[in-house]
């Protein structure tokens, strides 16, 4: 139960794409691709950066009903884990130095077995990395923009047992579900948790956060022998 599920990572999945890979969390898979622009936001036009930014969706299939794709893409679930895998990413990005191009990372969910935002936000990071390692190396930036990496994972209690990296029977009747996103040097992004059935205590919550430590520094070196070597700063 404090154990990882099996991850695998399909590198440059997507050929025509800057940065791109299928990521797998046991049965979850998310098919995670990089696009790279020349054109920002206004807002960050106006203070001469560059953009990072996320769109996630499911699949109408993924999960065990069929989701219509206009609201499998659009509804208020999407768009809500679509700016948390964006705030994410833009964590650990200077954006100072990425030029005036934005880069948008497409998180489309193939099969649904709990954790599909973690996941998105795993794979994110690899296709995000992948990109700005091509840009780096053609040339188009000259300063590498990548602070570290992240990675994300879910926690919960169920049977009043911690459980590491929650697939959707674990999720479905957990006390409690907390979705955590790390950088690689222990420092927080995001915090979201919720007493599905029971209130936790802090010293619960603490204890979860390093079960979610433990499980996140496993995933980030996943992230790191995938992507390859990086420029040195």
């Amino acid at each position: 139960m404090n154990k990882l599920r099996p991850i695998t990572v399909v590198k440059d999945y997507i050929k025509h794409a800057e940065g791109s890979c299928l990521f797998s969390m046991g049965k979850t898979r998310v098919l995670c691709v990089a696009t790279v622009e020349d054109k920002v936001p206004p807002h960050a036009e106006a203070k001469n950066i560059g953009w990072v930014t996320a769109e996630y969706a499911m699949l109408p299939r993924s999960g065990f009903h069929r989701t219509s794709r206009s609201r499998a893409s659009t509804g208020g679930r999407s768009q809500e884990i679509s700016r948390l895998i964006g705030r994410s990413l833009r964590g650990v990005v200077d954006l100072g130095k990425l030029g005036k191009r934005a880069i948008t990372i497409d998180c489309d969910v193939i099969l649904a077995d709990g954790g599909t935002r973690t996941a998105s936000i795993n794979g994110g990071m690899i296709a995000l990395a992948l990109a700005v390692k091509k840009l780096y190396k053609e040339g188009a930036i000259t300063e590498w923009p990548l602070k570290g990496f992240i990675g994300a994972v879910s926690v919960g209690v169920f049977e009043g047992r911690p459980v590491l990296d929650l697939d959707y029977v674990h999720d479905s009747e957990a006390d409690s579900d907390i979705n955590v996103v790390m950088t690689d040097k222990g420092d927080l992004i995001e915090v979201q948790g919720t007493a599905e059935k029971k209130a936790f205590s802090e010293k619960e919550f603490l204890g979860l956060l390093r079960l979610a430590k433990a499980g996140i520094r496993q995933i980030i070196q996943i992230q790191k022998k995938t992507v390859g070597d990086l420029p040195k700063k």
